[in-house]
């Protein structure tokens, strides 16, 4: 295994980067030239189906059979002159990662004929065998039927030899079986909860879109290096290894000029990723060793959340062809930063404006108070969903480790703001509003873009942070895919426009004055939200002991963090939207334990494999080579002297054996500990067995294979470690 090990830096070393031809052309030039977007289309599709297919992607009206026939033929049309010899339905599983089935286009008609072809019901709905992906006992595994249907809001695109139709997943008795279907259910409950509160503003609105820019970070390991690791081949991150001496405490990579290698890769799946209509802009390193990260443009929440699990596959895919391998985990390496995908969301309008931006008079600041607020709210009041959203066995390695945000969900908006809200709470007195006090109240609404002018604190420890012009969800893990936060997102902020909606209107049935009526709400909902909002350092123990006081949760696991599916509020909160159905949500919270258990599940069954297999034996043969020394002194030199001239030897055999011994006694345990476990009958106890009894092993076997680590003779050493992965160029 050595051997492998050294085979592996050998490999390293005689890397060069992979130049690919670069296009000549602008990326201006072939921006988006796989995708059947909607120029195409003017260019494919006859007027009426044009027209049609464009109303359905605006407007989410449906498409007749005629016209999905002319589509498809169209799509088949426009992919065969990209090379397309098939096509497949593309969808996102509750498995976190997409899915594909793909068949040809291919179709005999006769002896010896055949023709290209796909038809319209092709195009719009497929039966994909789904007995094997999760669905949380909506149905039995013989009961296979599950459809796909065609997404039109999101363009179809072509990889290699294959049309991709993206589309969402559902089961025979209706039910979502994927992150796609909720999320458009959500988008469409929070636009429509938007536009009628914008109409206290401006009666020209009458579309809003939820959009999203989010930030990818990973890191990327050499290929050998990553094949001679079964834990990181395996479970995607390193379950052993010691920290190097240098790590990141020099914060001499981030932002640092970008290795050779890693550019040439980078150039090459950004090129991939604009020929699919993926705006990604911007690259850097990041703090860790290895690290990076990139992001795009901001988009609809739906587009930029396809575009991601796209990007992510084209990632790995072009890593490979580099000779690395990408590494998405939240925290692949123990004592280095760990990786997120920042979602940065806010809400625009057809007119152009962005709800979460202060404008330029005091109307449009009302305006921007109004959605910045009641998103403060309906954090506040749903925070434990929140923290659910962005639960999972990897993401509960990152939380509050490492300038990763806490479990603790708090709303940062910045020391000015704060007083601004403040002053605002301050300032509305109850009954009647003098005109000299909203003569006054207004001026100082109207100021809101001049204070936000040289406000440019960022607290990096709130996972929800408001920068400028949109929230920034910092807690959202690396591997996550954006819709299930997302979903919940913009389900509580609907929820909350509609109440607000509400409220405001009973104020003016009532007898006050739209803005008036406005502004009170707004003051009660500062008032009553005031305890999510923290601007101080979110790591400090002082937080910890304050956001008790407050009242405020800390699930550091997924299973506590995710017992909110199953409270009754939780439940008539997204049926009542229709978001979620309780069989749904009930299939959410099965799918979700489950998912944690058998990734807990693999990761200790690998470190009980590399402990007993590589580690133990690696000890045991450096060890022997101790006792040989020894042996060979008291041999040469006589027992009394020999012994005192190998005492260094005999201290280290003494330490090497009570490392061995805990670790083999601990592996054993810990196997012990999961025969009990999977003999539980339900997926919560099962959950909370792993999470509390087999998963608190894991620190303190890794704790003496580390310490083994750090004894044995290099060369005798069978696993990378973490210097060479995180330092080879």
């Amino acid at each position: 295994m050595a051997s492998q090990r050294f085979n592996a830096l050998e490999d390293v070393l005689h890397r060069t980067p992979n130049h690919s031809t670069p296009d000549p052309r602008r990326v201006s030039e072939y921006f988006g030239e796989n995708t059947f977007h909607i120029k195409v289309m003017r260019e494919y599709l006859p007027e009426v189906a044009y027209k049609m297919v464009k109303s359905a992607i605006e407007n989410g009206t449906k498409v007749t059979r005629e016209i999905a026939d002319q589509v498809a033929s169209a799509m088949k049309d426009w992919a065969i002159t990209k090379g397309a010899t098939h096509y497949t339905h593309w969808f996102q599983p509750l498995t976190g990662a997409t899915a594909e089935k793909h068949d040809g286009f291919f179709k005999p008609i006769g002896p010896g004929e055949a023709i290209e072809r796909l038809e319209g019901d092709l195009l719009v709905q497929q039966e994909p065998d789904a007995s094997s992906f999760p669905n949380g006992g909506i149905r039995n595994t013989f009961e296979a039927r599950g459809y796909t249907a065609w997404d039109p809001s999101s363009s179809a695109f072509v990889i290699g030899k294959t049309l991709c139709i993206p589309t969402i997943f559902l089961a025979y008795t209706g039910e979502a079986l994927d992150y796609k279907m909720p999320l458009m259910r959500a988008l469409n409950t929070i636009e429509k909860a938007a536009i009628d509160v914008c109409q206290y503003f401006d009666k020209n609105i009458n579309k809003v879109n939820a959009t999203l820019g989010w930030e990818q970070e990973y890191f990327l390991i050499d290929s050998a290096l990553f094949n001679a690791r079964p834990d990181l081949m395996m479970t995607g991150r390193a379950l052993f290894g010691h920290a190097p001496a240098k790590g990141q405490q020099l914060d001499d990579h981030y932002f640092g000029s970008i290795p050779e290698r890693a550019t040439a890769f980078m150039r090459e799946f950004e090129y991939e990723s604009h020929l699919l209509g993926i705006p990604v802009t911007t690259r850097h390193n990041e703090v860790a060793p290895n690290q990076f990260e990139c992001a795009p443009m901001f988009e609809d929440v739906n587009i930029a959340n396809d575009h991601n699990q796209l990007l992510m596959d084209v990632m790995e895919k072009v890593a490979r062809k580099h000779n690395f391998r990408i590494l998405l985990h939240e925290k692949p390496f123990a004592g280095l930063n760990g990786s997120g995908k920042h979602n940065n969301w806010s809400l625009s309008t057809n007119t152009g404006v962005n709800l979460l931006q202060p404008g330029k008079n005091p109307k449009s600041n009302i305006q921007f108070l109004t959605f910045f607020i009641n998103t403060i709210k309906a954090i506040h009041d749903h925070a434990d969903l929140l923290r659910a959203s962005i639960a999972s066995a990897s993401n509960d390695h990152r939380l509050g480790a490492n300038e990763a945000p806490p479990a603790i969900v708090s709303v940062f908006i910045g020391s000015q703001l704060t007083k601004m809200l403040d002053d605002l709470e301050k300032s509305i007195m109850a009954g009647k509003m003098t005109p000299e006090a909203k003569t006054e109240l207004k001026l100082n609404i109207g100021k809101i873009p001049e204070i936000l002018l040289d406000n440019t604190d960022r607290n990096r420890t709130s996972p929800f942070a408001f920068t400028g012009n949109k929230f920034e969800f910092r807690a959202v893990g690396s591997t996550a895919n954006c819709a299930h936060s997302m979903m919940v997102l913009n389900t509580i902020v609907a929820n909350q426009l509609i109440d607000f909606k509400v409220a405001v209107d009973k104020r003016i049935n009532g007898g006050d004055k739209k803005d008036e009526a406005i502004l009170k709400e707004l003051q009660g909902l500062i008032k009553s939200s005031k305890k999510i909002r923290f601007e101080g350092n979110g790591y400090g123990q002082a937080w910890v002991e304050e956001a008790e006081k407050r009242g405020l949760s800390n699930f550091k696991d997924t299973p506590r963090a995710l017992e909110i599916w199953q409270d009754k509020e939780t439940v008539k909160l997204f049926d009542g939207l229709g978001i979620l159905t309780p069989v749904e949500i009930e299939a959410k919270h099965e799918i979700e334990l489950e998912n944690y258990i058998l990734k807990i599940q693999i990761e200790s069954r690998v470190m009980g494999d590399l402990a007993k297999n590589h580690i133990i034996p690696a000890a045991l043969a450096y060890q022997n080579s101790l006792l040989e020394n020894v042996s060979g002194l008291m041999d040469v030199m006589g027992e009394k002297e020999g012994k005192a001239l190998a005492k260094t030897q005999i201290e280290t055999i003494k330490a090497l054996s009570n490392h061995i011994t805990i670790i083999s006694e601990s592996v054993d345990a810990m196997i012990e500990e999961r025969k009990k476990a999977n003999k539980l009958t339900t997926a919560s106890e099962k959950a909370y067995a792993y999470c509390d009894n087999i998963k608190k092993m894991f620190d303190d076997i890794r704790y003496h294979a580390d310490k083994l680590e750090m004894t044995i003779d290099d060369e005798m050493w069978p696993l990378p470690k973490f210097r060479e992965m995180l330092f080879a160029k």
